[in-house]
């Protein structure tokens, strides 16, 4: 990990600001799961005790193949090194990146939406391949070297945090806390990675959104939205990821 300058001991007014927030947000992390929430986790979850076993084997082997395969080339593409550069710097790039992913989700969302139903699955992989691939750039603009397996871990720990129920995310988020010491006993191989809790929490919270998107006339506008809304959630998430570890570690 890069180490963010300082150019004193004292925090500026861009790195108050970013205390704060980052404050809220970990409340909000670790706040109760709501009601909804909870009665909404419970439906769906027994809606997946009548898909058979198999199916939810297939859909695993199918996301974790996919997701290893994004994660293993995008730290290939991923956004140029900032060196000695400030929180507030690096946070702008960020802010650049998250913009252009978002306006480029929006237009994919819309067009696979227009485009039927065979068109609207086909934005399920192409939409997963966006959002690491963002969390790479985010990463490296940060300071994080991709190339090490620990922090591809933390991505796919970020990805989790961002679209989990309330119940999931307050766990992934303990995993997240005390990162440094916490990367030091991670199994060694990405395969122990809990791929069925990562499929089926993906799922249960996108579902509803992204089965809108296959229905005719209101497909595409419901594809710009709802990409749209993801990706920034997920751009703020990882924001957030990475503040509480530079933060907390000292580096800002």
């Amino acid at each position: 990990m890069l180490p963010l300058h300082k150019a004193c001991t004292m925090m500026n007014a861009y790195e108050r600001e970013v205390n704060t927030a980052l404050t809220a947000w970990q409340k909000k992390m670790q706040r109760r799961p709501s009601l909804l929430n909870n009665l909404s986790k419970k439906l769906q979850t027994k809606i997946n005790t009548w898909i058979p076993e198999k199916v939810h084997q297939a859909i695993t082997a199918t996301i974790k193949q996919m997701i290893r395969g994004v994660l293993f080339g995008a730290k290939y593409t991923s956004a140029d090194t900032l060196v000695n550069a400030g929180l507030q710097e690096r946070e702008e790039a960020v802010q650049k990146k998250i913009d252009w992913y978002r306006k480029t989700a929006a237009i994919e969302g819309g067009i696979t939406g227009a485009g039927g139903i065979l068109l609207g699955l086909a934005d399920f992989p192409i939409l997963i391949s966006l959002k690491i691939k963002l969390l790479f750039d985010i990463a490296v603009l940060y300071g994080m070297d991709v190339h090490d397996y620990r922090e591809r871990v933390y991505i796919l720990h970020i990805f989790e945090l961002a679209f989990s129920s309330d119940e999931h995310r307050k766990n992934i988020y303990l995993k997240m806390t005390d990162w440094e010491e916490k990367r030091k006993h991670l199994p060694p191989d990405l395969n122990e990675f809990d791929w069925r809790s990562f499929q089926q929490e993906y799922r249960d919270y996108i579902d509803l959104a992204k089965m809108a998107q296959l229905v005719p006339i209101i497909g595409a506008p419901v594809g710009v939205l709802v990409n749209y809304r993801l990706i920034k959630k997920l751009g703020i998430t990882a924001m957030n990821a990475y503040r509480m570890r530079l933060i907390n570690f000292g580096d800002a």
